[in-house]
């Protein structure tokens, strides 16, 4: 158990999709590698990537993370910069790769990515997860919820 705590204070996450969790129900998690540029990598230490709009595609047997934004980076010159927006392949095991393609296929789910980070060994690392797109009324039943927890912490704080 602690040393799950000493890997997540390790990790320097880069970007958060925080809707994803608003907007999917979140099914089994796995951890993928990114092919990235020279530049890129630069970029994502300076911390200016978004996945918000992003999401992972399966096609021939391989994962391709896609819409992702790794804006450019200025120091680098103009002949070595990399298209903010391309398609970038994720690196999993191929019994990875064939769950999240028969999730995809057969259950009707969605590759989400939910954070991309640096791993205890400066390596760039997305966490993905099979999710499937949740309901209006769903969402509306999740954000009642999460107003009574807070609502109910409130009061047990006033009494106590």
């Amino acid at each position: 158990m602690a040393d799950n705590k000493d890997r997540e204070k390790a990790r320097k996450v880069v970007a958060d999709n925080r809707r994803a969790r608003f907007n999917y129900e979140i099914g089994e998690t796995f951890e993928a590698g990114i092919a990235l540029l020279g530049s890129e990598v630069k970029a994502l230490r300076q911390g200016r990537a978004t996945i918000a709009e992003s999401y992972a595609d399966a096609k021939g047997g391989e994962i391709w993370l896609v819409n992702a934004n790794i804006p450019e980076y200025l120091q680098s010159g103009p002949f070595n910069n990399h298209e903010p927006k391309r398609r970038r392949k994720l690196l999993l095991h191929y019994r990875e790769i064939a769950k999240l393609a028969q999730g995809i296929e057969r259950e009707g789910m969605t590759i989400v990515p939910l954070r991309m980070y640096f791993n205890e060994r400066g390596r760039a690392k997305i966490e993905l997860a099979l999710g499937r797109g949740k309901k209006l009324h769903d969402k509306r039943d999740t954000e009642k919820k999460r107003d009574w927890d807070r609502e109910k912490g409130r009061l047990l704080r006033a009494k106590g």
